[in-house]
């Protein structure tokens, strides 16, 4: 058993930029462990991921504010404080902030993450043209 108190130990907020767009600050939860990869990330305005997969899945639990998550060729979903999301094995998405609000999850990774390229301005700006946050 372990216990980590906060974030891992010897680690400090990492600003995250080569698989991002915007500012995207991460704390490190659990270092990779056993293939499993826990960060608490905080997204500014506008900010997001690249499009990526993992492995195994991978777990989102939104902490504060409001983001949009999707799965390549779906519907970018919203997201609020409470939600938790399933990403099953494979399946290449992105999620992020929305334009005018900060987002706050857990991040629960699954085995190693393919990175992809970023989602372009005009995916984004889908988010926002279906429904919105509550």
């Amino acid at each position: 058993m372990r216990i980590v108190r906060g974030h891992a130990e010897g680690t400090a907020s990492a600003l995250k930029s080569d698989t991002f767009a915007g500012t995207v600050w991460a704390d490190s939860v659990l270092p990779t462990t056993d293939g499993t990869t826990i960060n608490v990330v905080t997204f500014t305005p506008g900010a997001r991921t690249h499009w990526h997969e993992h492995t195994n899945g991978q777990i989102l639990q939104v902490l504060a504010g409001q983001g949009w998550v999707c799965a390549e060729g779906g519907t970018p979903h919203p997201l609020l404080p409470g939600d938790t999301v399933w990403v099953p094995p494979g399946e290449r998405h992105w999620h992020g902030a929305t334009e005018t609000t900060l987002m706050t999850h857990t991040a629960i990774s699954i085995g190693p993450t393919r990175w992809y390229g970023e989602v372009d301005d005009a995916d984004y700006a889908a988010a926002h043209t279906t429904e919105e946050p509550r």
